[in-house]
């Protein structure tokens, strides 16, 4: 991965860490939260450890939690995850030209380690694909550095919340704090018109279309986001400098 032992001594990574540690405790209390949920709704501590490890997407995580809980066929849990996910098909598609000159094992632990937060961060810093050898390293730099915060934080507290799960309240509404954290962010993305469209657009088509089974209006958002910003990028609807 370009030497793992240069990025983690390169500047960048020290940077996409600092700047992911900032959001990281709301992260940690969506972390904790998952964590809970898995053990309340039955799951043995076994069994919630291995799933925050593995599938390591809190979204898809408390979809399916419910439909474990009340015995669900497991094609029915896994079409729920997999529609819950299918934002990440549209994260690699966009950060493919990033990593493509990565081998492939390198690329898999990449989609694994990338999140939500992660992607939003380091798209955010890096607008274009690396041209060079010095771009290249400094965006792996900074994305293995985010990644890890990420990562971090949110094991780390998930696994707190399973083996606490029976000392922490429901009440206490910790998933809110991820929202919180996550909304910062995407604010802070508003940049351009285009985006600022976008995000109406998916926010209320995903308010539309909320009755959808296996949250389905997450995939109904994006695709209506996804297809207004080609349609206008190919008009003259706007200003050239409001388009990226």
């Amino acid at each position: 991965m370009g030497g793992l032992r240069q990025l983690l001594r390169h500047p960048e990574f020290r940077t996409g860490l600092q700047e992911m540690s900032a959001v990281a405790p709301g992260l940690a209390a969506w972390g904790m939260m998952t964590g809970v949920a898995m053990v309340k709704s039955g799951m043995s501590v076994v069994e919630a450890v291995a799933m925050t490890l593995l599938v390591y997407a809190g979204s898809s995580q408390l979809a399916a939690i419910p439909l474990i809980a009340a015995g669900a066929p497991v094609l029915v849990i896994w079409a729920t995850a997999f529609c819950v996910n299918l934002r990440f098909v549209v994260f690699s598609a966009h950060l493919r030209p990033y990593l493509m000159h990565l081998p492939r094992r390198w690329r898999l632990f990449a989609g694994y380690v990338t999140a939500d937060l992660s992607y939003v961060m380091f798209t955010r810093r890096f607008a274009q694909p690396p041209q060079t050898a010095r771009e290249r390293q400094a965006q792996l730099a900074y994305l293995l550095g985010g990644c890890t915060a990420n990562w971090s934080s949110w094991q780390l507290a998930s696994l707190l919340g399973i083996f606490l799960a029976h000392a922490v309240p429901a009440e206490w509404g910790l998933g809110f704090a991820g929202i919180l954290a996550l909304l910062g962010v995407a604010c802070s993305l508003a940049s351009s018109r285009l985006r600022v469209v976008s995000a109406g657009v998916a926010g209320a088509a995903a308010v539309a279309a909320f009755t959808l089974p296996f949250k389905l209006n997450i995939v109904v958002a994006i695709a209506a986001a996804v297809a207004l910003c080609l349609l206008l990028e190919k008009t003259a609807l706007l200003p050239r400098e409001d388009r990226h």
